[in-house]
This record gives structure tokens, sequence and C-alpha cells, in this order.
């Protein structure tokens, strides 16, 4: 039975679902980044899913890197499974702006998050509702 690790749901607000993954929203206002987590238990590495999840989780990805890409006009996007505090699969996809609070470096611990507003949230909700048409459930 998948259940998602504690760190992840103290780290993180919950935005819905697609076919395989939930959708978290990380709790640092200083970026657009996001938590992809394929509903799966027992799953730490990419290998560790099936083939089809494996694709599955590709499509994910890069649909929603798209569409955050347009909707913030992302200079970059980062998209990293690194797992190293939180073995737990699951991939970060993150917007990045030349300026951004750590650019050009990585965005772990370069500095003290900031937490969002509900209306922040509500915006971000807002603003996904409108891109994710397609196999998205929001919570």
């Amino acid at each position: 039975m998948f259940e998602m690790d504690s760190r992840l749901q103290q780290d993180a607000l919950l935005l819905g679902d697609f076919a395989l993954c939930r959708l978290l929203l990380s709790k640092d206002a200083n970026f657009p980044w996001f938590i992809l987590v394929p509903r799966r238990a027992g799953v730490s590495e990419l290998f560790d899913l099936s083939e089809q999840d494996q694709a599955q989780l590709w499509k994910e990805t890069t649909y929603l890197a798209e569409a955050l890409s347009i909707e913030y006009a992302a200079d970059k996007m980062n998209v990293a499974t690194l797992g190293n505090m939180v073995s737990q699969l699951h991939m970060h996809v993150i917007v990045r702006h030349q300026g951004d609070a750590a650019w050009p470096a990585p965005v772990w611990g370069r500095v003290p998050a900031t937490a969002y507003t509900a209306e922040q949230v509500q915006g971000i909700r807002q603003r996904l509702r409108t891109r994710l048409t397609h196999d998205f459930q929001e919570a």
C-alpha cells in the first residue's frame, strides 16, 4: 500500500494526482518547486518501477515541466531525483530564473525557505488549473 514519506508530507503541500504520481508543492516560495511522487509502495529508485510506470513517470514529468516552463516563463527547468534525504522515489521539477535566489547554483540549501501565504498557494492552484488539463485531478 502506498504511503508518502513523512518528510515529504511535512515539507510540501498536496496539489493533486496524475495517473501515476501525486503532485506536491515544496513549501519554499523562493522557487516554483514541484515534486512528483509515484504512488507505488516500496519504490526508492527509478529502476524499481515497472517499465510501464517508468514511461508514465517520464510522461508526467515532461508534461509538468513543459507546462511550468510556459506558465512561469522559465529560463531553465531543473528536473532531478536524488533521494539522499528522503529515499522514497520522488522527482523534483523546479522552475529557474536567472537572478533567482540561488542562480546559477542548485536550489538545495542556498537560502532559507520562505513560507507561502494562503493567497500565493491559491494563485498557484489557479495557474495549474488552467495549464494541467490532461489526466490531472486537483486535491
